[in-house]
């Protein structure tokens, strides 16, 4: 991979209205794909908005009417804000583009960036995005004075935790023990050149979860570095060191086409 560039688009007072950042994205792209532009990233923050992918279900907006926003990447609703780095690589890829990887590779810089601030993050497996590990099922503390064998997140399929409470806010997974998501992805590809990217929660205030289902993912929450780490972070610490193990990971990658798998040849056979 060549050149990798990036734009510090707006920070703090000048955080970026969602849709201006949406119209920066679609205008890179375009530049990338006609190969005006090398590979960019752009890193900024956004006023207070939820977003909503293509696989969101109604039931996981928000219950009060808050505006979302459908956009056209993958994945479900999140939120984003102050507090919270977003980054939009805008790669070109080789075709069949492997979605996965690019992901992989994101999870991975993020991965690094947390461990270089004290933070061990991991995947979990079927759920994209970088995730802190709670404590074994059994060694959680228990939910409103219940057993974690009555848990109704575990066996009630309608259960909806924005009407259960605090003891079941997103915002309070760490409190839970509970396994918890510090950066989400999601992504998009178009004409083998990628859209949308990461959100990594530095020191947000994560109660703007707690108004939707985030990600879909009913029985696991949200982290910060700054709650996990119980310190302040702040985005300015943060950025550069996202940025260079995004160039590390994603300029060293070594790219290729997603492999296509091919139905095994018809057999032919002849009368004699």
């Amino acid at each position: 991979m060549g050149e990798l560039r990036f734009v510090r688009m707006g920070f703090g007072d000048e955080a970026v209205d969602y849709q201006v950042a949406w119209d920066e994205q679609r205008r890179v792209h375009a530049a990338r794909f006609a190969d005006e532009v090398p590979d960019t990233v752009i890193l900024l923050e956004h006023p207070p908005v939820y977003t909503a992918g293509r696989r969101t279900e109604e039931s996981e907006r928000p219950l009060d009417g808050t505006p979302v926003i459908d956009v056209d990447r993958g994945g479900k609703i999140t939120w984003h804000g102050p507090g919270q780095l977003v980054g939009y690589p805008i790669q070109k890829l080789p075709r069949p583009v492997d979605v996965v990887a690019h992901v992989r590779r994101l999870e991975e810089a993020l991965i690094r960036t947390c461990a270089e601030f004290g933070l061990e993050t991991t995947r979990v497996e079927g759920r994209s995005g970088v995730w802190v590990l709670g404590d074994p099922v059994e060694q959680r503390p228990s939910l409103g004075g219940l057993s974690l064998d009555f848990d109704p997140r575990l066996h009630d399929e309608e259960f909806d935790p924005r009407l259960n409470g605090p003891e079941y806010a997103p915002s309070n997974a760490g409190q839970r023990r509970e396994d918890r998501k510090i950066a989400a992805i999601g992504i998009r590809v178009a004409k083998g050149v990628t859209m949308h990217g990461f959100a990594l929660n530095v020191n947000p205030d994560n109660k703007w979860f707690d108004k939707i289902i985030p990600c879909g993912i009913r029985d696991a929450g949200v982290a910060s570095l700054a709650n996990e780490l119980g310190r302040d972070v702040t985005i300015e610490e943060v950025l550069p060191v996202v940025e260079r193990h995004l160039k590390d990971v994603l300029v060293n990658a070594d790219l290729k086409p997603r492999v296509v798998e091919k139905s095994p040849a018809a057999v032919t056979t002849s009368g004699v």
